[in-house]
């Protein structure tokens, strides 16, 4: 049975960071793709990044390019995202996703098709 656990949310002032942490059981990252959502109430899900595998190349949302990273420890099996300069325009519940094998290289953010498995998702709430 395969579980992605998302963690490291919490609530941040306005200019803080987050490290959120997508640990997996069941399943190995490994060279798959891998990426991140957000859904703020009322919106759909936004893809905000992704990587079609350990050695591709990282793809954010206008939104958040050059605040966030995308990585992968392949040693802990985890997956995370680094958040920096957070806005309140930022505050939602964000989600981590991975394929089963790695993705082709496309130049843009994969949608949530190109995913197998799903987190549960952990909240970020950035105060102004």
């Amino acid at each position: 049975d395969v579980q992605l656990q998302a963690s490291g949310g919490g609530l941040v002032q306005a200019g803080g960071s987050l490290r959120l942490s997508c640990a997996a059981s069941g399943f190995t990252f490994n060279d798959n793709a891998i990426g991140w959502f957000r859904q703020a109430p009322g919106k759909e899900r936004e893809g905000i990044s992704s990587r079609s595998s350990s050695g591709g190349t990282p793809h954010y949302a206008d939104s958040v390019k050059g605040r966030f990273t995308i990585s992968s420890d392949n040693a802990k099996n985890t997956v995370y995202l680094e958040m920096n300069s957070l806005r309140p325009e930022d505050t939602a519940v964000y989600y981590c996703a991975a394929a089963s094998s790695p993705g082709l290289e496309l130049g843009y953010i994969y949608g949530p098709a190109e995913y197998d498995y799903w987190g549960q998702g952990t909240q970020v709430t950035v105060s102004s």
